[in-house]
C-alpha cells in the first residue's frame, strides 16, 4: 500500500506541477490568500445546506453556557465568511479571529445579514496565538473546519482553554482522516500534498480527535460521522463540544 501511495503521489505531483512551481517561487501563498475567501463563500453555502441539521443540533445548547447576565460571549476561531452566524442565539456577543484579512468583507456581509447578533470585533490572528483575547473572558469558543488547517493543534487547544471561563465550552466540527483500511484513506494520502497547497494549508489525513481527547477538558462529547457531502474525501467528520 505504501509503494502504491508513493507512486500515485508522484503522478499527482507531476500533474499539479504548476502549483508546486508557484509555491517554490513564493507566489502561491499570495494567490491562495486572495482567492480562497471567494471559494470558501461558495463552499460554505453548500456545506451549510448539507450540514444544517447537524449544526442546529450541535449549537442548540449554546445558551446554557451564558454567564449570570444571560449574555453569551462567543469567540469564533477561523471564522472565515461567518457561515455559522445564523446558528447562534439572538443577543450573542461574537468576536471573530482569522489569520486571513481577505475574509473581512465577506464577514461583515454576514454580520449585516444576522442583526440578531451583537458583533464585537474581527481580529487578524492565528489560533495558536490569541493574545488579544483576555484569559477566561469568553463563555464559548467555536471552531468549524479549522483544526484541519492550523499549524499546531496542541497550541490552539491550549489557547482555547486559556480564553474560556471556568465551565465554558469548546464547540467543533471538522473533517478528519478516514479509517486506515479504507480506499478513501488511500486517496486522502495520495492527494494530501496537493490538497494542502490548493486549499490553504488544509490537511486531509489529520486525526484531530486525538488532540481534542488529550487537551485539558473536564468533559468531552465527541462523535464520528460520515457527513452527507458530495466529495467523499471530506466525508469523515468529527463534531461535538468539550467543557473546561
Amino acid at each position: 500500500m505504501t509503494l502504491a501511495v508513493q507512486a500515485m503521489r508522484l503522478v499527482v505531483c507531476i500533474v499539479a506541477f504548476p502549483i508546486f512551481l508557484l509555491n517554490i517561487l513564493g507566489m502561491w501563498s499570495w494567490v491562495c490568500k486572495k482567492c480562497f475567501p471567494y471559494f470558501l463563500k461558495r463552499f460554505a453555502m453548500i456545506y451549510n445546506w448539507k450540514m444544517a441539521s447537524l449544526k442546529q443540533e450541535l449549537f442548540s445548547n449554546l445558551q446554557e453556557f451564558a454567564g449570570p447576565s444571560g449574555k453569551l460571549t462567543l469567540l469564533e476561531v477561523g471564522c472565515g465568511t461567518g457561515a455559522n452566524f445564523k446558528f447562534y442565539p439572538p443577543g450573542c456577543r461574537v468576536t471573530c479571529i482569522d489569520p486571513n484579512p481577505n475574509f473581512e468583507k465577506f464577514l461583515f456581509k454576514s454580520v449585516a445579514e444576522n442583526r440578531q447578533l451583537q458583533f464585537e470585533r474581527f481580529v487578524v490572528a492565528v489560533g495558536e496565538d490569541m493574545h488579544q483575547v483576555t484569559d477566561g473572558s469568553v463563555d464559548v469558543v467555536v471552531c468549524t473546519l479549522v483544526l484541519c488547517s492550523v499549524k499546531n493543534q496542541e497550541k490552539i487547544l491550549r489557547e482555547v482553554c486559556r480564553v474560556l471561563k471556568p465551565g465554558g465550552a469548546f464547540y467543533f466540527i471538522d473533517h478528519v482522516a478516514d479509517e486506515r483500511s479504507t480506499w478513501n484513506y488511500f486517496w486522502q494520502q495520495v492527494l494530501a500534498r496537493v490538497w494542502f497547497l490548493a486549499f490553504d494549508g488544509c490537511n486531509l489525513t489529520r486525526e484531530s480527535w486525538k488532540a481534542i481527547e488529550q487537551a485539558n477538558f473536564s468533559k468531552l462529547n465527541l462523535q464520528h460521522i460520515q457527513a452527507p457531502l458530495p466529495l467523499t474525501l471530506v466525508r469523515p467528520h468529527i463534531y461535538g463540544y468539550a467543557v473546561k
